[in-house]
């Protein structure tokens, strides 16, 4: 195992989830807020499942997301 290669592509890959992470969250909240259902939520819950089932790994992570 090239530890620079692996490295380097989770790197990567995290990167790709992040940004379209924040794009897809962004285009959610502002099309909620368009439709009246945000209007009165300072915060909500928030959660992401890491599943990667060739290494076993099944993982989920909570969190919350402020408007104010």
């Amino acid at each position: 195992m090239n530890e620079d290669v692996l490295n380097m592509s989770i790197r990567k890959f995290l990167k790709k989830v992040g940004i379209t992470s924040q794009r897809e969250i962004e285009a959610a909240i502002r099309q909620n807020i368009k439709n009246m259902q945000l209007s009165e939520k300072p915060s909500f819950a928030i959660s992401v499942q890491l599943h990667a089932p060739e290494l076993g790994l099944d993982h989920k992570i909570d969190g919350k997301i402020e408007l104010e």
